[in-house]
């Protein structure tokens, strides 16, 4: 089962490792069972455990960005500030745009 909080299973580790094709299922807990019939090696267990940590590490490190691209405000509101500034001349909405943007990187910062 995907966890919400964090979606990163051992299922992505083999999808990642050797594609989508090379298995009829994966569990959670990262069984195989393989296309080709093999059972899963040692040296396969280990791929994929390294792989699993290394995309959970990646998943952890992103986590600002998630936060940010959920609060950035809408593009909506920067193409209709952008607009009234170049072609309106009336920097206001602009102004409170820029404020907005710049609040959210500064409450999710890099890493």
């Amino acid at each position: 089962m995907i966890n919400p909080i964090n979606p990163i299973s051992k299922i992505n580790a083999v999808r990642s490792l050797f594609g989508r094709d090379s298995y009829h299922k994966c569990t959670g807990d990262g069984n195989v069972e393989w296309k080709d019939g093999h059972t899963t090696t040692e040296e396969e267990t280990a791929q994929i455990n390294a792989e699993y940590d290394r995309l959970q590490a990646e998943y952890v490190t992103q986590e600002y960005a998630r936060a940010r691209k959920t609060a950035y405000p809408v593009t909506k509101d920067f193409i209709e500030a952008y607009t009234e500034k170049e072609i309106g001349g009336d920097s206001t909405k602009w102004d409170a745009y820029i404020v907005k943007y710049n609040k959210v990187r500064n409450d999710n910062p890099k890493g």
